[in-house]
């Protein structure tokens, strides 16, 4: 079976039979334990990634709606849900108190060089992506307006 790379500005996806898949970057999560990127996506289920900061209102929001949701999503297909914060080095210790202090459940890492940023092209944020049970990723969402949490169910498979 033929492998195929694209690369696009900062954007390098291993295409194989049309399916994009997560860059092979490794980032810490908030308790310092080494995360490949990369596996997150093949363990059976859905995932959303979320790029975020801590001074990021309108990703605030966003978490906020999706937290609201995960509870009924998790039940019905599984979803892990990833949180990519992109806060600065010297920012990195505001993280875990503030998913702390929202009572949070998602799994959170830490990209404070913004190699994982690059990799998938985020430039803005928030930033969200949703891959399916197969790892391919099938829908990816910039900015966030009230009501937008709502489309991304259709799309946990």
């Amino acid at each position: 079976m033929r492998k195929w790379y694209f690369c696009l500005a900062f954007l390098c996806f291993s295409i194989q039979n049309g399916n994009a898949s997560l860059p092979e970057v490794t980032l810490r999560d908030v308790n310092g334990k080494e995360v490949a990127v990369a596996s997150l996506a093949h363990q059976g289920k859905p995932v959303i990634l979320s790029f975020f900061a801590t001074w990021c209102k309108p990703c605030m929001r966003e978490l906020e709606a999706i937290d609201e949701l995960y509870p009924e999503w998790k039940e019905e297909t599984g979803v892990e849900i990833y949180i990519v914060s992109i806060d600065q080095a010297q920012d990195t210790h505001k993280v875990k108190p503030l998913i702390d202090g929202q009572g949070w459940e998602f799994n959170v890492l830490l990209d404070p060089n913004g190699s994982l940023k690059r990799a998938m092209s985020v430039q803005n944020i928030p930033h969200l992506f949703v891959l399916d049970s197969k790892g391919k990723t099938v829908y990816t969402h910039a900015g966030y307006t009230d009501g937008d949490e709502t489309e991304i169910r259709t799309y946990l498979h």
